[in-house]
């Protein structure tokens, strides 16, 4: 891959992580749906994951006054098998095929009926840790599920954007440490991989202004077209 063909992810992750401060989700979907052809295929998942960190990180930061830090602990431990069960079926991929997997996810994750959430307790939060966080290690972005979930305990837009961002920066450090566990190198990516954070922080802020601007809308059949294209995109790679 190009040294400045990789950079060309550094807009890409500034306009889905503002996408993600004003709609809550999508922004991580976007960004992995782009990633192949433009950096190897054994970095998508992990670089992914360090950039959503930012993103989220910097979400839930901006929006501190909306953390609502109950539903971390039961998405924890969920989160913590998933990670290792996760990382025992990565370690076995082939990553030629890797593009191709992300993609039929995101197309299963996109267009299928979600399952229907079990409530907004301590179960339906370990389920819904163990389900983002091992999927995550195999499609990086794992769909709206979880709005899902906290949908039952509260309905108000910018608790669930602050929340959503909350429980998938949890998601992604666990996701981080397991690939590094695994002998991922982040070194050969340290230089668009630090670009790639900073435009995510300044997409947060963007997004985060631009949110309280416009109406709450719904821009589910704009966003399942986009993420269809690109996802279909990944699937052809993977036989190029």
């Amino acid at each position: 891959m190009g040294f400045w063909m990789e950079f060309a992810l550094v807009p890409i992750a500034f306009l889905t992580s503002t996408i993600a401060a004003i709609i809550g989700m999508g922004g991580g979907i976007l960004l992995i749906a782009c990633m192949p052809g433009l950096i190897p295929a054994a970095a998508i998942l992990p670089v992914h994951a360090a950039t959503q960190l930012a993103s989220n990180a910097s979400r839930a930061a901006l929006g501190w006054r909306n953390i609502d830090l109950g539903i971390v602990p039961a998405f924890t431990i969920g989160a913590l098998v998933g990670a290792w069960l996760g990382a025992e079926i990565y370690s076995s991929i082939q990553m030629q095929w890797l593009p191709a997997l992300i993609g039929g996810f995101i197309l299963v994750f996109t267009w299928a009926p979600l399952p229907k959430a079990p409530g907004g307790g301590r179960l339906a939060l370990a389920t819904l840790g163990f389900y983002q966080t091992g999927l995550g290690m195999l499609a990086g972005a794992t769909g709206p599920v979880g709005g899902a979930v906290l949908l039952r305990r509260n309905r108000e837009r910018d608790w669930l954007v602050v929340n959503t961002a909350l429980y998938m920066s949890l998601n992604h450090s666990m996701r981080l440490f397991a690939f590094v566990a695994l002998g991922f190198s982040f070194g050969p990516y340290w230089h668009v991989l630090a670009a790639m954070i900073v435009a995510a922080f300044l997409g947060s802020w963007a997004g985060t202004r631009i949110r309280t601007l416009i109406p709450q809308m719904n821009f589910e059949y704009i966003f399942k077209a986009l993420v269809t294209l690109l996802a279909l995109r990944m699937i052809a790679l993977s036989f190029w």
